[in-house]
This record gives structure tokens, sequence and C-alpha cells, in this order.
């Protein structure tokens, strides 16, 4: 896990979108896999920095799966950790292809081409399905936090419908990203997904959550409401900007979601 973790963090050029609409588009993260190679990039920091509180939920024996799994080593440092079911997926088959050849030496460590969207595991498929940045990455667009586009939160509730779909009873859904309860937590909170809801932090300075939904456990009153607050009428707050740790990628100083 040194040795990739040492790569992730070495410094390199990276190819940014010239609008925070590309983030959307799989021909940029085509062209970016192929410009720069899939050697690891970590969003929001490498497991090392979130390890104690993710393991916290994962047991021995878990199939997990990894969404929009990007040039990330988290999968393969998971891997590296004992949990050798593990299954990543991306839209991008030039990532794909290339992590595929990168971690043809692990066994446990599965690929695919797929779309968070519509995925083909039949239902009950996991026990965990993990995701760092790739909701985020959908949501780049957004830039009022209060009053999510109708065409995002369609987005996520498809992407969150699937995953309830092909996690078992019982099973987990863990989302890391920078967005603060108040905003994203109602996305999750929706009783239609049938699981519960609940957060924890990481990072110093600037704080990451990892949020994580139980299947088969109910929403708490609290939780519920604030699920329910998503579908109301527009809110005109003022705009909130918060300071963005020096690993994120300049689009994320944009948005607060």
């Amino acid at each position: 896990m040194e040795e990739e973790e040492e790569e992730a963090a070495a410094p390199r050029r990276r190819q940014l979108p010239d609008s925070n609409a590309r983030y959307r588009d799989r021909s940029f993260w085509n062209s970016r896999y192929q410009d720069e190679g899939v050697a690891p990039v970590e969003w929001f920091g490498g497991l090392e920095r979130f390890r104690e509180q993710l393991e916290a939920e994962l047991s021995p024996g878990d199939r997990i799966l990894v969404l929009g799994c990007g040039n990330s080593a988290l999968s393969y440092n998971l891997f590296q950790l004992g949990y050798t079911d593990i299954t990543s997926i991306d839209y991008s088959p030039i990532c794909i292809a290339s992590v595929q050849d990168r971690y043809a030496h692990c066994p446990g460590l599965h690929w695919a081409v797929m779309d968070a969207r519509a995925l083909t595991f039949v239902d009950g498929s996991f026990d965990v399905v993990l995701e760092k940045g790739t909701l985020d990455s959908m949501m780049v667009e957004e830039t009022d936090p209060w009053n999510v586009s109708s065409e995002s939160r369609m987005l996520l509730d498809q992407v969150l419908t699937e995953v309830s779909r092909v996690l078992r009873p019982g099973g987990r859904f863990i989302s890391i990203t920078f967005a603060q309860p108040h905003f994203r937590k109602r996305h999750y909170a929706q009783p239609a997904y049938g699981w519960s809801v609940r957060h924890t932090t990481y990072g110093s300075g600037f704080h990451y959550f990892i949020y994580v939904m139980r299947k088969g456990e109910e929403l708490s009153p609290s939780d519920l409401a604030l699920g329910q607050s998503l579908h109301l009428p527009p809110q005109t707050p003022p705009p909130v900007r918060y300071l963005q740790d020096p690993d994120s990628e300049n689009f994320l100083s944009a948005i607060d979601l």
C-alpha cells in the first residue's frame, strides 16, 4: 500500500476541463486517462486518511462494489488489507482496460465497464457498495446547494435506486464526499431506498464526510423530515463557500453540494 500511496501523492499535471459540465462527459475521462495513464490519483485523500472509519463498516468476506473507481488505488488498497472480493466499475473503457492490466496480479479484484445508473448485477449481489467522489462529479454543474436542479436530483436518484437494489438486506452503502449533511444527506434520506443514514468525518482543517446507509433499517424522524425537504419549493438563502483542501481539484471550489 505504501508504494501505491507514494505514487498517488506525487504531483502530476492533470487535464482539467474547460467547463465543469465536462466532468459528466465520458469522452473527457477517456481522454484524461489516455493522456495521464492510471497511476493512482486520489480525490479526498488515500485510504490511510479514513481507514479506521471505513474498516469499522466492513467485515471479512464482504462482497464489495466500488462505483466510479477511476484511477484511485482504493480497490487495490482494500485488497491488500484482506478484502478479496471487490468489483470495481467505471464508465470509461480506457480506464477499466488500464486498471485491469495494472492489477492483473490480484485475482480477487474484478473490473467492468458500467454506468452506475444502470447496474447489470442481480438484486442483492453485494454486502457493500462504496463510492468516493463519484456522486460529487455528477453534480458539478450545481452552484446553489439549497436548490438542486431537477436533473441532478433525478441523476442521483437513478444511482441510489440501483445501489439499493444491488445491496443485500443488512448491506451498507458508503459514500465519501466533501458535501455537508444539510446538503447531501437529504438526497440519501429517501424512504424508497429502504435504508438508514448516518455520517462521520475525517480530515483536519477541512473535513470530508463518510455517509453510511444500512439497508433494511428505518430512517430516523429527523432524517425523514430532512429527506422530505428535498421536495419543498426552492429556498433563497445566501450562497455559501468553503475553503478547499489542497488535494482537491479546482472544480470542487465552485460547488458546495
